[in-house]
């Protein structure tokens, strides 16, 4: 039997999606082994979180409001979370900056086993199992976490985002643990965010990327497609390399794990390191030059023709079958 404590992720006033796919792992979690899971949000002024949490299906919502959380720091979240093990046997959060950032913490504090990245969840000897990526999702392992408490963060694209489940779970309000011995020195100055109209790149439901065979034409390229879709651009290593994209829209092993509802390759090869951070991506649409690229081995459509020629006709096509 499993009870599991979701830790949701809040930042400037909102509810971040990432955490319902922490609490789809949850749901699933659960049915394997019985049990039941709770949710934890913190943070300042977290009333609308807290209803909107409330309508997911956890046993309760766990309530850590307080200035002091206001804006993150691990320092400041860690106690709390690791306060709460006492009632929980796996602790987990979606494997976003902020889970990949805080869960390592908690575990610390409990000497527990931790278990990052999960793509699956299945039980076994009457326990969890744990399936995650290796060697850039190229293979996989399963694992069991043997210490008491169990801490593991879940990866985005792997668990569809939770649906309401109907009624309300109660809301509690929980005591804010001090701070981590020795947090005076770390210190939250500023959160430098790059402003854009396009949605954010890990939770857009269209995704239009591109790599070296876009050259300097880049933007001029793929935007107009993006905007036909309301979508977010990513970028391939090699093209956030020669400065034609900003390195915060990377989309792969070093960068950003991405499974929109369609996602657009454009004039990128779909080496190793790219192809484990957008496979899981539902309809994937690629059009490059080279018959022999590794991207259309997971294409569902795959054109081989001149991008340059290829998507501005796909643009005017689009806006025609618009009107």
């Amino acid at each position: 039997m499993a009870n599991i404590l979701v830790v949701a992720e809040f930042s400037d006033g909102t509810l971040k999606r990432t955490t319902h796919s922490a609490i789809a792992f949850a749901k699933q979690a659960v049915a394997a082994t019985g049990g039941s899971f709770d949710i934890l949000v913190m943070g300042a002024g977290l009333d609308a979180a807290a209803g909107e949490l409330a309508k997911l299906g956890a046993g309760k919502v766990l309530v850590a409001d307080d200035a002091s959380l206001k804006q993150y720091t691990a320092e400041k979240y860690a106690p709390t979370v690791a306060a709460l093990s006492k009632d929980h046997t796996v602790l987990c959060a979606t494997a976003s900056a902020f889970g990949k950032d805080l869960m390592p913490r908690v575990a610390g504090r409990l000497d527990a086993g931790y278990a990052a990245d999960l793509v699956e969840v299945a039980a076994e000897g009457g326990k969890l199992a744990y399936k995650r990526p290796m060697y850039a999702g190229n293979a996989f392992g399963v694992c069991q976490i043997q210490t008491p408490i169990e801490v593991v963060t879940v990866r985005q694209s792997s668990f569809a985002p939770a649906d309401p489940a109907g009624g309300a779970s109660p809301v509690e309000k929980v005591k804010v643990e001090p701070p981590c011995k020795g947090s005076e020195r770390a210190e939250w100055v500023e959160f430098k965010q790059s402003k854009s109209e396009r949605p954010e790149l890990a939770e857009a439901e269209v995704v239009v990327s591109g790599g070296r065979g876009c050259k300097e034409k880049f933007n001029a390229i793929l935007s107009p497609l993006a905007d036909l879709f309301g979508a977010a651009i990513g970028a391939t290593r090699a093209a956030c390399d020669a400065e034609w994209a900003a390195p915060d829209i990377q989309v792969g092993q070093t960068g950003k794990i991405v499974a929109p509802k369609l996602y657009f390759a454009i004039g990128l090869s779909g080496a190793i390191q790219h192809l484990a951070g957008m496979k899981g991506s539902k309809v994937i649409v690629a059009v490059n030059k080279d018959p022999e690229a590794p991207i259309f081995s997971v294409a569902d459509y795959g054109l081989v023709d001149d991008l340059f020629k290829v998507v501005p006709d796909l643009v005017e096509q689009i806006k025609m079958a618009k009107k």
